[in-house]
């Protein structure tokens, strides 16, 4: 692998991770390609469902849609995705997404410079082909991203997240809130009892709700409970169980009206999860509970989040379901989690 001559970078495709805490977490490295590369267009291509994370980033210049569902779907819509981008004349394609279609496509592409991890049998296809050593592994994975670019000689720019609310956005919330009979006088907390890829990183809904109902009667907040279209029939349950004392938003709202009203929260309770780490890049006080997966890789980065976790010794064993008796969440007592979020609250 030969350093890269940021001189001659002018027009520049960062190809995004997948899932939205995936997305969240590279944006240090994405601040960190515009430092390298100042001057450059900065284009960005991802798919659909997480594009509205880059929204008003201010250090990306365009958002390209990799629709594979639509345009780009089947046999023919790698190819196709592939002539689109080859029209546009990138120098380099820098790729968080390690898949090996991502090589695919800026290869086919004909970008002449593709760098990212050697990951997926892909090394071929990468120009700019970083070893990926396994200490990275185990570190947090804002740090694991920036490794792509520290490893061609390229600076990186600190760790803060980026995710930027307009006050239009603003505004929509409040008109949100305001046909639930919520006022901008109202305090908000957030519970966000979902989570992808299996049921082992759900702290159980029976206990979100008698949370939500105690630190509803503690501090008089109005309880909003979060989460995607596929958690509509959680989020009725828990609704159900707080006998309606909440709003449910779960499957109501787009991700960019998640994003302003988890902004909107004095406080967001949640498990491992896309909207953690929303709520990190926010900066909004939150409780985190772990328990399957692995907290030092993917804990929320902000100081004003909080982990819970009781040490077992099967955890984190990253699996979508628990296999024995899902103790690593049994041993979170509401307890435990109420005197965290009543300090929270006091603090905040």
């Amino acid at each position: 692998m030969t350093n890269l001559s940021t001189g001659k970078i002018k027009r520049i495709l960062i190809r995004a991770t997948n899932w939205v805490g995936d997305a969240i977490i590279t944006t240090p490295a994405i601040r960190a390609v515009r430092k390298n590369f100042p001057e450059a267009k900065i284009s960005l291509l991802a798919k659909p469902w997480v594009a509205p994370i880059f929204y008003n980033n201010p250090y990306i210049d365009n958002i390209l849609l990799y629709d594979a569902a639509g345009k780009h779907k089947g046999l023919s819509g790698i190819p196709r995705l592939s002539r689109e981008l080859r029209k546009k004349n990138f120098d380099i394609a820098i790729l968080f997404q390690n898949a090996f279609e991502a090589a695919l496509i800026a290869f086919w592409a004909g970008i002449p410079n593709r760098l990212g991890y050697n990951t997926d049998a892909r090394s071929l296809l990468l120009t700019h082909c970083i070893r990926l050593k396994p200490a990275m592994k185990r570190v947090h994975q804002i740090d694991y991203y920036l490794g792509i670019l520290e490893g061609a000689s390229l600076k990186s720019d600190g760790r803060q997240l980026t995710l930027v609310v307009t006050d239009e956005e603003r505004k929509h919330t409040e008109e949100i809130l305001a046909k639930h009979g919520i006022t901008g006088k109202d305090s908000l907390i957030g519970i966000n009892p979902g989570a992808v890829f299996g049921s082992a990183k759900r702290w159980f809904p029976e206990r979100y709700a008698t949370l939500g109902v105690r630190l509803q009667e503690y501090s008089g907040a109005r309880i909003a409970i979060f989460g995607g279209p596929g958690e509509k029939a959680l989020g009725q349950y828990i609704s159900e169980l707080m006998e309606s004392r909440c709003v449910n938003f779960c499957g109501k709202t787009s991700l960019r009206e998640a994003i302003a009203l988890i902004e909107r929260c004095q406080l967001f309770i949640t498990n491992d999860s896309g909207l953690m780490h929303v709520a990190a890049a926010l900066d909004t006080p939150q409780i985190a509970i772990f328990g399957s997966t692995d907290y030092v890789t993917t804990r929320p980065s902000s100081p004003k989040s909080q982990i819970i976790r009781v040490p077992v010794p099967c955890s984190p064993c990253l699996k979508p379901d628990c296999p024995i008796d899902h103790r690593c969440m049994k041993n979170i007592t509401v307890e435990m989690v109420y005197d965290a979020a009543v300090k929270l609250l006091m603090e905040n």
